[in-house]
């Protein structure tokens, strides 16, 4: 099996999007974590991604900004909220690299549930709020439903200088081209792609997060292995490819 690289600006490999949208304030928490700890909790057909033998569960916040079909213009008021998720990376048979989503909570309920029923995304509607004040960005996150509900996070990160040339983890956990997710008994990689990342170097100044838990994950423990920050990208999303169950 050839295993695609940890490219940083592939080009496009679908003809047509069908989705697009904008990611805006980003924060990416990463902590180490043992593959075959996260094994169990990936689609069939996958398993953990590693580098030098270490796997990562991130924890990402951020603003959605305009999702809307294809190419066209983004859905108004329903196209643009809060989202945070807690994620896996893996890797499947046929050698592409994707994120796993353990939970995707959303400060909109329409989208949460369109994503539930068409890919299965383990969507959860939620009260968000972002708030910026000068370099320091604050997270927060209430879960509303299915549950568990009253599940919090809430983070606050200073942004720091731009990246002129990110290490190899930094590559590993930004410099991903699609997802992986089970729905109605086929593991399926939807692709996506986007400029390279514009990312800063952040420090962490608070986490009291109950997400990674609720996940079926450990909490965290200790700081995080990585803190990064990016402005934002434009990013598209192309149709959904079926993995075959066996390599």
């Amino acid at each position: 099996m050839d295993i695609e690289p940890v490219d940083v600006a592939p080009e496009q490999r679908f003809r047509r999007a069908i989705l697009g949208q904008r990611w805006e304030n980003l924060t990416f928490l990463h902590w180490a974590v043992a593959p075959e700890l996260v094994a169990p909790l990936l689609p069939v057909g996958t398993r953990p991604d590693t580098l030098d033998g270490v796997s990562y569960v991130g924890l990402i916040g951020f603003r959605m900004v305009g999702l809307g079909l294809g190419r066209g213009p983004g859905v108004p008021y329903l196209g643009t909220f809060y989202e945070t998720n807690v994620r896996l990376y893996s890797i499947d048979h046929t050698g592409r690299r994707a994120v796993v989503f353990r939970s995707l909570d959303a400060s909109r309920l329409v989208p949460v549930l369109v994503a539930r029923a068409t890919l299965r995304l383990p969507y959860l509607w939620s009260r968000m709020r972002l708030e910026r004040d000068g370099d320091r960005y604050t997270y927060r996150c209430r879960r509303r439903w299915p549950g568990p509900a009253g599940t919090t996070s809430r983070m606050v990160v200073r942004v720091g200088e731009p990246i002129a040339e990110p290490t190899a983890l930094e590559h590993f956990v930004t410099a991903r081209w699609g997802l992986h997710t089970r729905a109605y008994g086929r593991t399926l990689h939807l692709p996506n792609w986007h400029p390279r990342w514009p990312l800063h170097r952040a420090e962490l100044r608070h986490l009291d997060d109950e997400l990674v838990a609720a996940a079926g994950l450990p909490p965290p423990a200790g700081p995080p292995a990585s803190v990064l920050f990016s402005p934002g990208v434009p990013v598209r999303f192309g149709p959904p490819v079926r993995l075959p169950e066996s390599g």
